[in-house]
């Protein structure tokens, strides 16, 4: 992912991929840890189940264990901020533009 950082800000919230070696193993995890999981737990090509995470760094050694294998996959913070640079400034709704302007059709009813 380009928008990542090498070093992220400590109040960055970090994507992580948490892989444990069983349903059982994560579900220890995440009751452990309340972290906050990103869609439903799957099943890995090797037969692992894995979830994505988002966390702190700060916070990522209480996810590791013995049986857990996590791996960092993005800076949701700065995908976060790199969307947000995108969108406009301004009013588009201010008096002037409140008047839709183009070519359309206006229909009945």
């Amino acid at each position: 992912m380009s928008a990542v950082p090498n070093e992220p800000s400590q109040d960055d919230i970090l994507r992580l991929h948490v892989t444990a070696k069983d349903p059982e193993a994560l579900r220890a995890l995440l009751r452990d840890t309340r972290a906050d999981v990103g869609g439903r737990p799957h099943v890995e090509t090797d037969g692992r189940i894995g979830v994505d995470v988002y966390t702190t760094a700060d916070r990522i050694p209480d996810l590791e264990r013995e049986g857990v294998t996590v791996t960092r996959t993005g800076n949701a913070s700065e995908a976060g901020r790199a969307a947000q640079a995108e969108v406009g400034s301004g009013d588009r709704f201010a008096p002037d533009d409140a008047v839709p302007h183009g070519l359309a059709a206006k229909l009945a009813g």
